[in-house]
């Protein structure tokens, strides 16, 4: 199966708009990784975890099959950041302490990415998948965005991005010690902030291949019932963690 390039359109507005994840998380992550010499960000994009993780580690190797989203990433000296796909990497066996994947793994071949963990993941290795939901924000906003995805967005949202849905309950995780813990990341937004946060979607991305921006359908009433000022809006982040045997 080809691999699925959903975000290089807007890899822009990716880098700005959507959320990083919270130090809880990384420090609920770090503190079950036994070793600090190697990491693999998978699916890095623009590289906001594979920095974070430059920070723990002697290196990380972070890839990506976009080479517009790692255009966007920033550069360190001990990350090395390259194309690849999840599936198939350039890695030596036993070779990670550590491989994270954020908010990604839903677009993966399941079983050809947990035989690529298994090989290039020493006996131990940390693994460790994460995603977000839709975001809240208050009782008059939330059906309007709700409706958005689930009923405007429906055609042009592949079937991949219901595994967020139910966090990753019908994709294998055959790794010993599994844990499962939530993260909830709170920001304040301007209404302007939201809807180009929406324009990040994949399903907005296919659609605007129609030449239109769907975004504006809803962006009036959004405008409208946000006020002027800034509102918190809260995404449900969801971990999965376990160890490669």
């Amino acid at each position: 199966m080809a691999a699925l390039d959903r975000f290089s359109a807007q890899a822009d507005l990716y880098a700005r708009y959507r959320i990083d994840y919270p130090p809880e998380l990384y420090a609920f992550l770090l503190a079950r990784v036994a070793g600090r010499q190697r990491a693999w960000d998978c699916a890095t994009g623009n590289g906001q975890v594979a920095t974070v993780l430059a920070e723990h580690f002697a290196h990380v190797d972070a890839t990506d099959i976009s080479a517009a989203q790692l255009a966007q990433a920033p550069a360190r000296p001990n990350i090395t950041y390259q194309l690849s796909p999840a599936e198939h990497t350039p890695f030596p066996d036993k070779y990670f302490d550590l491989i994270t994947v954020g908010q990604a793994v839903h677009w993966f071949e399941p079983e050809a990415f947990n035989q690529e963990i298994r090989r290039v993941g020493h006996p131990g290795a940390t693994v460790a998948e994460w995603g977000y939901g839709l975001l809240h924000i208050s009782p008059e906003l939330d059906p309007l965005v709700q409706a958005f995805h689930d009923e405007t967005m429906r055609p042009y949202w592949d079937d991949n991005r219901w595994h967020i849905t139910d966090e990753y309950a019908r994709l294998p995780f055959p790794f010993a010690q599994v844990e499962h813990a939530r993260f909830p990341v709170r920001r304040q937004w301007s209404a302007e902030w939201l809807l180009n946060y929406l324009r990040t979607w994949s399903s907005v991305v296919k659609y605007q291949q129609h030449g239109q921006d769907p975004v504006l359908l809803i962006a009036e009433e959004v405008t409208r019932l946000w006020g002027t000022a800034e509102r918190e809006v809260e995404f449900p982040v969801f971990l999965r963690l376990g160890l490669v045997e």
